[in-house]
């Protein structure tokens, strides 16, 4: 797996304060997508476990709060195996953070397949659903377009149905 880029102290990609990772790959190809860039799986520098631990650290630093990760791409679902040891080990090693992350996927897609479920078990908020130009709002907080949606992904899980946040 690949990364795009990492941005630490971001304020845009979630809520609070957080650092954002963008996985590279993504065979959506939305027309209008933001970060076309990342479509290329070989994109970005190499995800290594060096780097997998300067996340923890960084997710771990004490003069500051930060709230959690957040994950985008390109398509995090399509780099799960990549994905998982992170998010496993951020649950165990990283109290009180959250993970938010960004998928063309739907809530419905993603439950449908057994490795992108064990993926979104461990994070917290889904934005689900391709970027629609023809329905690009940009009023809408943390997504790109009316169709997507923001999911607590615990109550979505639990009930078996998506459930929006807002």
């Amino acid at each position: 797996m690949n990364i795009a880029d990492y941005k630490k102290f971001d304020v845009i990609n979630g809520k609070g304060l957080r650092h954002s990772i963008f996985t590279s790959g993504c065979q959506h190809h939305c027309k209008g997508c933001f970060n076309p860039v990342t479509w290329n799986f070989n994109y970005g520098t190499l995800y290594t476990s060096a780097f997998e631990d300067q996340i923890i650290r960084d997710l771990n630093i004490e003069y500051v709060r930060i709230s959690g990760l957040s994950i985008l791409g390109g398509e995090p679902f399509q780099n799960v195996d990549g994905l998982l040891g992170l998010v496993k080990r951020i649950k165990n090693e990283c109290v009180g953070k959250d993970l938010w992350i960004w998928s063309g996927y739907t809530f419905e897609e993603i439950i449908a397949d057994e490795s992108r479920l064990a993926l979104l078990a461990y994070c917290d908020v889904l934005i689900d659903g391709k970027f629609i130009l023809e329905q690009r709002n940009l009023k809408l907080q943390w997504r790109g377009s009316e169709n997507q949606r923001v999911l607590d992904v615990k109550q979505s899980l639990s009930r078996g149905h998506a459930v929006c946040l807002a």
